[in-house]
């Protein structure tokens, strides 16, 4: 694909020799004489002259750092984005039902849809047009797939799941598995499940990364909204509300009925306790614990930053004399 193509179908601005040909993309230090790379930050402005990249993506102010061709652009990580899809080298499948696919009478099945083997579709499913569905994925009855979504291999959504358009399902994700409910029977000793009588709704445009769980509810539906983008091995409880355009880093875990609202940013192995409200346009850094309703947009942060051991071991015993020296500086003011 030559440089003008793809400035063409972006609508980018070009300097330098454009007819050039690209066969792919890569970073500053890895890119070769025939890829194109991008700056992202004028941090790495020192790496552009050691570059063997063929052309770079570039801000206008930055176009002075190099001779060879570039696209102009106002946000590079965007253009990455959105050229990066016409070299992603994910296969595609034309539209079959594989011999050992296993497809309810009762299914709807739409136009142009792919099901691949060791597929079960259940009774009452909905499969609508354009849907990938890979290798070993179960659907329960009465699920719902919407158009144009793709399930990797493994991926399980149990019986009545709603699964938006566009969305992708990586490998081995759970959809709509039981709630962790029981509650004691005091008399017989022993725990009494609580019937998960809900489901999972998913909206439009939503990604959920490799071994994801998310667990149906018991009293409402767990709801995840558009365009939310959740990474590997998370956790979401039964109940769960996400709005919408929230991401959420892989190893975190989410307890029942929390509200978490739109366009939130939720770092790697945090942990949300159940029933509080987290407001809009939040972002929590990595291994935080949410231990209470956040009701103001911003930054928060929580827990115990790397440092050498034996200084973080000095710290974790005073940190167990804490109350006694609160107690004698306390004392020792009322002496002065």
């Amino acid at each position: 694909m030559k440089l003008v193509e793809i400035a063409e179908t972006f609508g980018l601005e070009t300097s330098g020799n454009a007819d050039i040909e690209i066969s792919g993309l890569a970073s500053l230090e890895d890119a070769g004489q025939d890829e194109l790379a991008f700056l992202f930050s004028s941090a790495y402005r020192d790496s552009i002259s050691k570059s063997r990249a063929a052309a770079f993506v570039i801000r206008k102010e930055d176009s002075v750092l190099t001779d060879k061709p570039v696209l102009l652009s106002d946000n590079p990580r965007r253009s990455w984005a959105k050229i990066a899809a016409l070299f992603d080298p994910i296969p595609t499948k034309m539209p079959f039902i594989s011999a050992s696919a296993n497809i309810s009478d009762g299914a709807i099945i739409g136009n142009n849809v792919a099901v691949e083997a060791n597929v079960s579709i259940g009774a009452g499913a909905i499969i609508e047009d354009d849907v990938i569905i890979g290798p070993g994925c179960q659907i329960g009855e009465g699920a719902k797939i919407g158009c144009s979504s793709r399930l990797h291999p493994n991926v399980v959504l149990y019986h009545d799941v709603v699964l938006g358009k566009n969305c992708i399902l990586h490998a081995n994700s759970v959809i709509g598995s039981d709630g962790f409910g029981y509650e004691f029977d005091v008399e017989k000793k022993e725990y009494l499940k609580i019937p998960q009588i809900f489901s999972v709704l998913i909206g439009d445009f939503v990604e959920i990364g490799a071994g994801t769980t998310v667990d149906r509810g018991a009293l409402s539906h767990t709801e995840i909204g558009n365009g939310c983008k959740i990474d590997n091995q998370v956790q979401i409880a039964h109940g769960v509300k996400i709005g919408e355009h929230t991401v959420i880093s892989g190893c975190t875990g989410i307890s029942g009925s929390t509200k978490i609202g739109s366009y939130c940013l939720i770092g790697g192995g945090v942990g949300i306790v159940d029933n509080i409200e987290i407001t809009d346009h939040v972002e929590i850094t990595g291994m935080s614990l949410v231990n209470r309703s956040i009701q103001k947009s911003g930054r928060y942060s929580s827990g115990t930053i790397m440092m050498p051991g034996r200084e973080w071991k000095r710290n974790a015993i005073a940190h167990t004399k804490l109350h006694e020296i609160i107690r004698r500086l306390r004392r020792l003011e009322r002496q002065g």
